[in-house]
C-alpha cells in the first residue's frame, strides 16, 4: 500500500539533459521511505530503475533484466553506461517482494541524451 500524493523523482539528470558515460542517476522519495528489498515496513518500498521500457505488469513481481533495474539494497543513487542516443528513464517503486504498490508509486518519464 502507498501513501497518497506518494511520488519518486529524478534527482539527476534533468529531463532533456545531454550527458556522458558513466551516467550518474539519483533517485528522490516524498511521503515514503526506502528500505532494502524483504524488509516488509507500512509505506516503504525500494526503487527500480526502468531504461527505455514501459510499467510492468502492476499485479506481478518487477522483472529483474537489462531493462529493470533492482535497488534491492536501498540505495538511491547509481551509475549506468548506455549506448549513445536517446534514451527514456522511469523510477517504479517496489514493496518487499518486489511488486508495485497500489497505487503504484512511478516517476514521470525522462529522456536523456547519451553522447
Amino acid at each position: 500500500e502507498s501513501v497518497s500524493g506518494a511520488s519518486v523523482y529524478f534527482i539527476t539528470p534533468e529531463d532533456g539533459a545531454t550527458v556522458t558515460n558513466p551516467i550518474r542517476i539519483e533517485f528522490g522519495i516524498e511521503s515514503m521511505s526506502v528500505v532494502p528489498a524483504g524488509v516488509d515496513e507500512p509505506f516503504s518500498g525500494h526503487h527500480h530503475l526502468l531504461i527505455d521500457t514501459q510499467l510492468p505488469p502492476l499485479n506481478q513481481p518487477i522483472p529483474a533484466d537489462a531493462n529493470h533495474i533492482h535497488f534491492g539494497d536501498g540505495s538511491s543513487s547509481t551509475e549506468v553506461t548506455l549506448e549513445p542516443g536517446e534514451h527514456t528513464l522511469l523510477l517504479l517503486l517496489g514493496d518487499h517482494r518486489h511488486v508495485p504498490h497500489d497505487p503504484p508509486v512511478t516517476s514521470q518519464t525522462i529522456t536523456i541524451t547519451v553522447e
